[in-house]
């Protein structure tokens, strides 16, 4: 569609809420969102392009149709958007990178001994679960603080199967367990002790030591001081494991401060978990910069609390939500707990957004110090060069070989530096009998942009410069490929020393542009050279083991599986079956076999 008939289009819908769908040529979704009205909202992709900002005109340039879904109300529609969201991943909303599962720690107290395990997510069983904690490792670690504080069992005998079975483990006689395999170890104090486990979990930290205290003072008074010592141990492992040990990302924190900062090239979404006013933990998420910070954390908090499944009493935020109250809504249906979402303006609020701010911008800092070095050496390699264009997208290309056989090439990608490689390709050569490295590139390059030239999904995407494995010959002929086709790009050869490293760039008419005297630009060509070659020479190994894998051998009568294998274990390799004697052939194989194997290599004699 033009972009005069997108503008009709939009002006034809509905005055109600909704969900709107982007999508490009190849019908992709590049952007969802959600409006309270369809038509002012939509329409304003294509009526006042000036007052946009930069990514959302590029993510309009790209549109070439839309779809809307009506909802009944504005809360069902960012229902429906955060779930179109999850599932489209669109190129154009602001994502959180981190995608892994977020683990949990189960608790059944249903079952006669209940196992504390991991768990990746929240099932509907009737177990209770705490979290979601940060990483498998943490959540491993909290289980073993758990069970060394309580001296609960951390071996693999089952309760109550094992019960009295045999002597007790190394870690009862380590003092790290107090044996419940024992059979004088009774059900109702085991039990009693994971529901002391359960209350550290729910983050009763005061009641639990309350409760201990008042245990260890009742055995005293009854002079029971056997007992009233364990749990005075007890106390005091639960005192110096405090809350912070066991403070979970959103699930036990009162308060959640959410922090944004963004240099030139990196940007920072920091969630500062706090209980009772002290500070228990971080977690921050490094992303790309954005032209409207209010959308990235609006984008990143609604990720963020529905991928963990878990959100504190408040959250404090550094700029306005336009849909604050809508989205607390949609927490409480999903989590049952209401959760108040406030902007920081003044006092206290302000002071801790401030420290949040801090805390972003430290890790926004930390890690841009690479991105701008790696952003400083594309731009003295644009001007060494003389691009015309950042080299924001460079494809390398590489010929692998050996004597004419498996001809293969590999095309990689760096983006921004960076090799990306969902798309990276190879390619097999077709009708290529004898090794013709020119010919070869031709082809390889001639496939590609034909690719590109029919609107192949995974060609689309033009490249800001293309470096070939070879000199200025080599450069030239790419050159004059792609010129028949219509295309013109920047193309340069890499050129290798006498250790195989590239020590230049030329171009297709012979004009070379040294490298080494310049450390960064040198040490990123060279690093493009070695993941190409990398890539080339794996397929073409892949390629070259399938064929021996089938092997000259498999065309001769009698020679099955166990033969050949017999044979090359014998002999070695091809060449040496093929000069053996028929007499040496028959040791491994039968006669009738072994006159069939000779009879195969010298038939021209």
């Amino acid at each position: 569609m033009t972009k005069e008939e997108l503008k009709q289009a939009a002006l034809s819908l509905p005055y109600e809420p909704g969900v709107y769908l982007m999508k490009d040529a190849s019908d992709t979704v590049i952007y969802v969102g959600k409006a309270k009205k369809l038509k002012n909202r939509v329409s304003q992709y294509f009526q006042d392009t000036a007052s946009h900002t930069a990514k959302t005109r590029r993510m309009v340039s790209l549109v070439d149709h839309f779809e809307t879904i009506r909802a009944a109300s504005e809360f069902e529609a960012l229902v429906l958007e955060c779930s179109l969201i999850k599932h489209y991943m669109p190129k154009y909303n602001i994502l959180l990178k981190d995608d892994k599962g977020y683990p949990y720690l189960r608790l059944d107290m249903r079952e006669p001994y209940p196992v504390i395990t991991l768990s990746n997510r929240v099932m509907e069983d009737g177990a209770k679960y705490f979290g979601p904690f940060g990483s498998r490792g943490r959540t491993n670690q909290v289980i073993r603080i758990i069970k060394e504080t309580f001296r609960l069992p951390d071996c693999s005998r089952k309760f109550p199967r094992d019960i009295g079975k045999d002597r007790p483990c190394l870690n009862f006689h380590m003092d790290k367990c107090d044996g419940w395999c024992r059979p004088e170890m009774k059900q109702e104090d085991y039990y009693a002790r994971l529901q002391q486990a359960k209350l550290l979990l729910e983050g009763k930290h005061s009641a639990l030591c309350d409760s201990l205290r008042e245990r260890m003072e009742a055995f005293a008074e009854a002079l029971d001081f056997e007992h009233a010592a364990q749990y005075r141990d007890r106390l005091r492992a639960v005192e110096a494991l405090g809350e912070r040990q066991l403070v979970t990302a959103g699930a036990m924190s009162d308060t959640d401060v959410i922090g944004w900062y963004q240099t030139e090239a990196k940007a920072c979404f920091a969630v500062l978990h706090f209980i009772g006013g002290n500070l228990m933990d971080k977690d921050y998420e490094l992303l790309s910069v954005t032209d409207d910070p209010q959308e990235a954390v609006s984008a990143l908090v609604k990720q963020y609390y529905l991928s963990r499944k878990a959100a504190p009493k408040r959250i404090l935020l550094p700029l306005p939500m336009e849909d604050a109250d809508l989205f607390s809504q949609l927490l409480f249906e999903q989590l049952g707990k209401k959760v108040r979402i406030v902007t920081a303006r003044k006092g206290d609020n302000k002071r801790l957004s401030e420290l949040a701010y801090k805390n972003a911008q430290e890790e926004a800092e930390r890690a841009t110090s690479a991105a701008e070095r790696l952003n400083g050496t594309l731009t003295l390699l644009q001007s060494m060069l003389g691009l015309p264009e950042y080299p924001a997208r460079m494809e390398a290309y590489d010929i692998s070989n050996i004597a004419g056989t498996d001809i293969v090439a590999s095309m990689t990608v760096f983006a921004d530096g960076k090799p990306k490689k969902s798309d990276y390709k190879r390619f097999k050569l077709e009708g290529m009998e004898d090794q013709d490295d020119y010919a070869s590139m031709r082809q390889v390059l001639c496939r590609r942009f034909c690719r590109y030239l029919d609107g192949d999904k995974g060609f689309r995407e033009k490249p800001d410069v293309l470096l070939i494995d070879g000199g200025s010959v080599h450069a030239e002929t790419v050159r004059q490929a792609l010129c028949a086709m219509g295309i013109e790009l920047p193309i340069f050869g890499m050129v290798k020393d006498n250790r195989h490293r590239t020590r230049a760039l030329v171009t297709p008419d012979g004009r070379e542009i040294g490298i080494q005297a310049t450390p960064a630009v040198y040490a990123l060509i060279g690093r493009i050279q070695e993941e190409t070659h990398r890539f080339a020479i794996t397929y073409h190994r892949t390629l070259r083991s399938k064929r021996v894998k089938g092997s000259r051998l498999d065309e001769i009568k009698g020679v099955g599986e166990k033969r050949r294998i017999a044979l090359l274990k014998h002999f070695k390799s091809i060449s040496a079956i093929g000069k053996a004697s028929v007499e040496e052939l028959r040791a491994v194989v039968p006669e009738k076999t072994a006159l069939a194997v000779y009879q195969y290599f010298h038939s021209q004699e």
